[in-house]
Parts: C-alpha cells; structure tokens; sequence
C-alpha cells in the first residue's frame, strides 16, 4: 500500500480569501421584500401543526403574521418569549422535520413556508442593534447556580434573572454556547453565538464563570450548600470508541473535537487538513465534519455509515448538502480496522453490512478500503456521569439517579436530589437539539422558581 507523505495533513491548501468564501453564512438572511412575500403564503392556521411541532412552541402563525404587518418587534418578541434562543434555533434547528414539516403547505405541488428564515428575519435585528425585550423583576435575594453554559443553562439562566433571582453560570470551557460555540458548522453561525449570549446576557443579574468544572472546581455538594437551587446543563461529555484495531492511530480522532478546533481558529488557513479525509457516522455531526473538511481543501471526503440512508439522524435536506458539497455518503459499511505504515495512518478497512428480516445489522463477510490520512469518529457522544457521582457525598446519603446512562428528572425536571434540576442532552428521553434544550430549560425555570418563591430566606 502506497504510504501518504505526512505532508498530506497540512495547512494552507487554501488562501484566506477562499476559506471565507467557504464559511461565510450558507444561508442568506432575507431581505425585506423577499421576507413580506414569504410571510404573506402563510395560512396562518387557527389549530397550526407547526407550532406542535416546534419543542419550545412558538406561536408561528402569530409572529409570521406580525412579519407580515411589518410589526417586527412584535414578532421578535412573540419568538423569544417562547425561546430566548430564537436566532440560533433559526440557523441550526432541523426545520425540516419540525415545523416545516408539518407546514400544510408542504405538499405536491407546493412548499412549506420558510419559518426559519422568517425567524431570523424577525430576531437579527435585536442582536444587531442590542434591544432588550425583557425586564428584570426586582431582586429576590435567591441564588442559583447552573453547571453547564450550553443552551439548557443559558434558557434556565435567563428564565430565572427575569424573576429576579442572581444565577452564577459554571461552564468547564472558556466560552459560553455549548455546541452553538464548539459543536456546530462554522457556516452555520458565523460570528453570531457570542453576540446571542452578549444579548442574553443583557437581563442582568447573571454572572459567568468559566473553566469550572465538576470534578475538579465544582462539586454538587458544595453547589448545593453555597446556593438556593442547582441546575445542571452539562451536556454529553463522552464519545462511543470504534473498538476496532488501530483506532488509536495519530490522525484518527472525534468529530466534534475536530469541530470544535475548527470553530475556536482565529486563521483558518493555518489549521492542517487532510488530503483524503473519511468521516464515520451518520448525524448532523458527521456531515458538518464531512463538509467543513471539504470547504477546508480536503481533496476526498466520504462520510460512511453502517446502515441505510433513512436510518441516518442527519436530516434528508443535510444528507443531500453533504452530496452536493462533494462528500462521498457510503450506506451499510462498518469499520473494521485501520491501516497504517510504520505508525502513520495510511487506510481504512470497512465491512459491508445488511439488516435480516427483523432488521438487525449483521456482517456479510466482503470488505473494502479507503485511502485516508485523517479519520473522524462521530459515532454518537453519551453522557460521563462520573464526574457527578464522584462529587456526591459517599455513604447512606442521596444519590443522583441514572437511567440509560442519563439524568433521570421528573416532569419537572426535577432530579433524585433536593433542590437539584437538569435538563438538556444529559436528561433522559428528549431529542438532543438545541431547541428541545432550551425548552428544558425554560420548564425546568419554571418549576425552580415556584420552589424559590416558597423557600424562606
């Protein structure tokens, strides 16, 4: 097998003026006009599907028709209220299996109405021009701590500082966003989860601490002694392992740290790529990683996954951009090992798979390889709980409850512990988008604030 130079993971393969091209904002804003004609095709149905269909459930028939009588406040005001993480919500959320796809309109011969770009439509000015839609209540004297600065506690967060309550968020990195800062596709959100936050943040009344971590700064033991409620938002912190030979190799790493890296460049074209980049999975993870690579000056990029492609999480709209951006999607293929030349990855051996008559994967006995200089896991992330067990108090005294290897809350979102809630991709049984961990989090608010109104000072 013909080994690849190690100049082949490089930088530089594009000049900056490429690379912003490449990760300037994939979609447009709309303009005024185009804005009016669209929110204008709305039916603005009295028993809407969408707005059943939208986790935090905005009124979208109301705030499209507020666009439509050019009331932009109003119609920013009716989305945040619902989800004070409209604009990202408006970039990121799969509209298409959501509101969109339930849209009456999204039938033959006709097109669902774009509510995601009429959300940003209505919400990018408040961020552009800084105006604060909400105020805060007079003081409570009540403190909250939230671990966790990703969607869930910024909405938890908020909620909370309207009512008048002081929230100290903790968050393990050194910004706030969780995957809207680290998680997300460059293109997707350029320049735009900071200034969300900055705007958040505007409420008052919350105050940010960074590189705290649970296991090493925090404890949900002293968190809960030091104040009067505790959220936590910690997200999913693990990545599943191939398990197959060679995945330790150099070159072979997460998805989403590779995001992650992507996200936090100052200069893009000072961060090395690939020639022949092969992505394994099949969510919005992978493809982000399979496209990014691509727009960074990979030359090949296949994305490979072991099933088939209605089993992907990737969306059909984001499985078809990852094709049209160049990638190679490969359906019913496994890994098996990776190759390598003298240490230096070189290739990577996959099985094809096909499902028997109850559907279960099973292995067929023929493989195939691709050349690849860089391997990117995104196999899914599951939640670390050992760092939360590890900061309880030992012995006979309260535990915090698992199930399936995730927080498990009541419908309240209250946990097994007193006084302590949690919500977002940690919880059990909920879809691990953003706009399902802001609906976490503003319920679990609501449920922590009416426990702080009755608490005595």
């Amino acid at each position: 097998m013909t080994r690849l130079p190690i100049a082949d993971i490089a930088a530089g393969r594009l000049t900056p003026a490429q690379l912003a091209h490449n990760f300037a904002d994939v979609v447009p804003p709309l303009q005024r006009q185009a804005a009016l004609v669209e929110a204008n095709r709305c039916f603005f149905c009295y028993d809407a599907p969408c707005i059943k269909a939208c986790p935090t459930g905005i009124d979208i028939p109301r705030f499209i028709r507020r666009i439509a009588t050019e009331d932009q406040r109003g119609a920013a005001d009716l989305i945040l209220s619902a989800n004070i993480l409209g604009g990202s919500c408006a970039r990121v959320c799969p509209t298409e299996v959501l509101c969109e796809g339930d849209c009456v309109r999204n039938k033959e011969g006709d097109t669902a109405i774009q509510i995601g770009a009429l959300q940003r439509y209505a919400t990018d000015w408040v961020y552009r021009d800084g105006v604060q839609l909400f105020a805060r209540k007079p003081a409570t004297g009540k403190r909250v701590a939230i671990v966790g600065a990703g969607p869930a506690g910024l909405a938890c967060a908020h909620h909370l500082a309207r009512e008048g309550h002081q929230i100290d968020v903790f968050d393990a990195r050194a910004k706030a966003g969780g995957l809207n800062e680290y998680g997300i596709a460059a293109y997707k959100v350029p320049d735009f989860a900071q200034a969300e936050i900055e705007w958040l943040l505007g409420i008052g009344g919350i105050t940010l601490h960074f590189e705290q971590a649970l296991g090493s700064q925090l404890s949900i033991a002293q968190l809960s002694a030091d104040f009067d409620a505790v959220f936590l938002g910690v997200g999913l912190g693990a990545v599943n392992a191939l398990g197959v030979e060679g995945d330790s190799l150099d070159g072979v790493r997460n998805a989403v740290d590779f995001i992650a890296e992507l996200r936090q460049c100052d200069d893009l074209s000072r961060l090395a790529i690939g020639r022949r980049v092969v992505v394994i999975g099949g969510g919005n993870t992978a493809v982000d990683a399979a496209v990014q690579s691509r727009r960074m000056g990979a030359e090949q990029v296949s994305l490979v996954y072991r099933r088939g492609p209605g089993s992907m999480t990737a969306t059909v709209a984001e499985q078809d951009f990852a094709k049209a951006e160049g990638v190679n999607v490969i359906h019913w293929a496994k890994p098996h090992r990776l190759l390598a030349d003298d240490g230096q990855l070189t290739a990577i051996e996959f099985e094809y798979t096909c499902a028997d008559a109850a559907g279960r994967l099973k292995s067929s006995g023929e493989f195939f390889s691709l050349p690849a200089d860089s391997v990117l896991k995104a196999i899914g992330q599951t939640f670390d709980a050992s760092d939360l067990i590890a900061n309880l108090n030992a012995g006979d005294g309260p535990t915090l409850h698992l199930r399936d290897g995730r927080i498990n809350v009541d419908e309240e979102y209250r946990t097994s512990l007193a006084g302590v809630w949690a919500g977002g991709d940690c919880v059990l049984g909920h879809m691990d988008l953003t706009v399902q961990a802001v609906e976490d989090g503003k319920r679990a608010a609501a449920s922590m604030h009416c426990y702080l109104s009755a608490k005595e000072l």
